[in-house]
This record gives structure tokens, sequence and C-alpha cells, in this order.
């Protein structure tokens, strides 16, 4: 082997376990580290050996992973880094045509791993114009072979073909900048909003942008559902960056379909210093929902008082966004986050459990902190002993109690 090779294929290539998790995230790190030299190889060295290793390196990924737990999805992520690398690759090492569309056919219709698809429109510059004809009969031909169409994909003994069929044509018309293909691909019959979402992409993509906005928009209306919701966001990032001025009034409207912080920051940011037009009616509408309205005051308004007085105000029952809200507010008055801070250890010790006791122990242990050398400490003292002395029979939360330093009761 070469020596790019040499440095590249032992850190992809393994006949160690991975079906433990650990194991499989370190090889996976490893693959990274495989697939960064390769990149940084790139400028110096010749582009025939570049492809040779990427493609060597992405068959042996492909063996990796399926005998693989990558439920982090690290090795996943370098089998796609040598994807995104590999038709480049194939560009510049002048590969041959013939031999580089068998290895896709091969890749998408016949290999046992199918977790990947491979684009087209990347191999385009390496395959060229004779190529890509050569690509679209060979995708045809398959497609003869299976016969007529299904009314359902899911439901044929060929429905990864079929997917693989419907990927590439999606693909194709994009690489032909044809409209009408584009909404035939993607859209299909316009009863899914991800779909519409996925036509504005496509437009996007090449260069059709009025198209993509109303596509976006289609997507929005569709419904209240979160396809329509994450399409929403979609719509509002294009008219961010291709129609700033229609941006605040599609923030707004999106706000107004689904009220949340998430959706108020994002018309917070765009409304800028016209934000004063728009604070009462965003203030009012996220009262309906206290957690909304509190993490809104505390995250994007940044005005803490505001935030605790709505969590008092609207009664906030969130004890993820209380314990947000008292680590935020113990820097300013920590005695007042005491009787929050005693809510949420009886809370969390309604459910057994060592995760539930450990978090217990470090909230006691923070108020402890909190209170020395005030009037509370002892009160908070005297809430340990006291819950020692309920869990008695809960030998695990004595235990974490005690590695949190917590005080037990002096023995009578």
């Amino acid at each position: 082997m070469s020596v790019l090779a040499d440095a590249v294929l032992p850190l992809i290539r393994t006949r160690s376990d991975l079906y433990r998790y650990s194991a499989a995230n370190a090889h996976g790190r490893d693959m990274h580290e495989a697939v960064d030299i390769l990149d940084a190889a790139i400028p110096t060295t010749d582009p025939a050996e570049i492809y040779s290793v990427t493609h060597k390196a992405l068959a042996s990924s492909l063996k990796v992973i399926a005998r693989a737990d990558d439920s982090s999805g690290i090795i996943g992520d370098a089998c796609r880094r040598l994807l995104e690398l590999h038709p480049r690759a194939a560009a510049a090492a002048r590969t041959p045509v013939g031999k580089l569309i068998d290895w896709m056919m091969k890749f998408q219709f016949d290999d046992e791993v199918d977790f990947f698809e491979l684009d087209p429109v990347a191999y385009g510059p390496a395959l060229g114009e004779t190529g890509m004809k050569a690509y679209r009969k060979r995708l045809a031909e398959v497609e003869a072979k299976l016969g007529p169409r299904p009314a359902e994909r899911w439901n044929s003994g060929h429905s990864h073909e079929w997917f693989t069929l419907d990927w590439n044509a999606q693909r194709l018309a994009v690489l032909d900048h044809d409209i009408d293909a584009v909404i035939r691909t993607h859209a299909k019959d316009r009863k899914v909003a991800a779909w519409l979402e996925d036509t504005a992409e496509a437009f996007e993509e090449i260069g059709e942008i009025d198209l993509a906005i109303d596509w976006a928009k289609q997507a929005t209306d569709f419904d209240r559902g979160h396809q329509s919701l994450k399409a929403a966001d979609y719509w509002c990032g294009l008219l961010e960056a291709h129609r700033p001025a229609e941006e605040l009034d599609a923030r707004l409207s999106v706000f107004r379909k689904w009220p949340s912080s998430t959706t108020a920051a994002r018309l917070h940011k765009a409304a800028g210093k016209a934000w004063p037009d728009y604070r009462d009616e965003v203030v009012a509408t996220l009262a309906a929902s206290p957690r909304d309205a509190v993490l809104f005051a505390l995250l994007t308004l940044k005005e803490l008082e505001f935030a605790w007085n709505l969590a008092h105000s609207l009664a906030l029952d969130s004890d993820h966004t209380w314990s947000e809200l008292v680590k935020a507010y113990e820097k300013v008055d920590p005695i007042a986050t005491l009787p929050i801070h005693q809510r949420l250890v009886e809370n969390e010790l309604v459910e057994a459990g060592a995760q539930h006791y450990r978090l217990a122990a470090r909230r006691l242990a923070k108020m402890r902190k909190l209170s020395a050398g005030s009037e509370k400490s002892a009160e908070v003292n005297d809430l340990v002993a006291e819950l020692r002395e309920i869990h008695r029979r809960r030998p695990r939360l004595q235990q974490e109690f005690d590695r949190a330093g917590l005080p037990r009761a002096p023995e009578s």
C-alpha cells in the first residue's frame, strides 16, 4: 500500500467487536481521524491515489458500520464524510466512467448496507454528459425489471429499489434544473407538508428563490402540525436571506399560529428596534403557557426579575423551567430561591432510583451552600434530617446523601 493508504486504512478497518457502544464510539473517532488525513492530503497528493484510498476506505467503512452499535452516529458521520469526498475524488482522478457507474449501481442496489444514498448531482462532474446519459439508462433498466409501480412502495417486495429510483429521480430533476420535474418528484401528491418543504429546498438549491419561498409558504400553511412548523422557520429564513423587508410580518404570523418561547424569540430578533410594538401582544399570548412565558423572559428578554415574577403569578409548574430560573435568580437573592429548591427536591424524591436520589442530594447541598451564614441554614439542615427520616428505608438515598456531604442526625 501507499504511504497514504498505510496512514488511513488501518484507522478505518478493524477486527474488533463493535457491538459495544464505547468500542464503536472509539473506533468512530479513529475513522474521523482517517478522513481528516485524507482531506489534508488532497492538495499535495496524486488525485488517483486520493481516489483509490477513498474508495477502499469507503468500502471498509460500510463493512464496519454493518456490525457496529452506532447509536451515537459517529461511525455513520464518518461514512457520510467519505461519501461526500468520493465523487470529488473520482472527478479529480478522472475515474473511468463505466467503472464508476458500475460501482454506483452496485452500491445502491446490490450492497448489503442500505443506510446511505448516493447523490447523482455530486457525481455529475465525474460522469460528464455522456456518463450521465449512461447512468440514467442503467436506472431505467432497473425500473423496467421491477414491473408496474406499486400503489404503496412500502408494500412492495422491492421497496428499497423503488425508494432508490425515486431518490435518483428527485436528484436528477435538480441536476436538470427542471421545474416541472422538481415539483413532480418532490411534492408528489402534495398530501404531506414535508414534501412541500422538500420542493422548496430543491428550488433553493437550483437558485429558484421565488419558487422556493412560494413552496415553503405552502408547507407553512398546510396545517398546524410539526412539519408545517418546521417549514415555517425555513420560510422565514428564506425571507431573511432574500426578502428581508418581508421577514418581520412572516415571523409575526408564525408566532400567532404557533405561540411558543421559540417563535417569540425569533420574532423578537426580527423586530429589532421595533420590538416594543409587539411586546404586549407576545407577553399576553405566552401567558397561556407559563413555561414558554418564563423561558422567553429569562432567555430572550434576559429580564430576570420579570421572569421570576411571571413564574409566580402564572403558577409555573414545570420543574425543569423552575430549575433554570432558580439557577439564575440565586445570584440575585439566594434565600428567595430556597422554597423552590425544596419543592424541586421533594418532587425529585417522588420517584425512587439512584438518579433521583443523586439529583436531590446535589440540590440539598446547593441549598446548604446558599443558606450558609443565614438564619435559614438551620431550616435546611432540619429538612435534610426530615428527608433522611422519611426515607430511612431507602439505603441508596442515604448513600447519595452521604456522598453529597449532607449531615446525619447525631446518634442518640
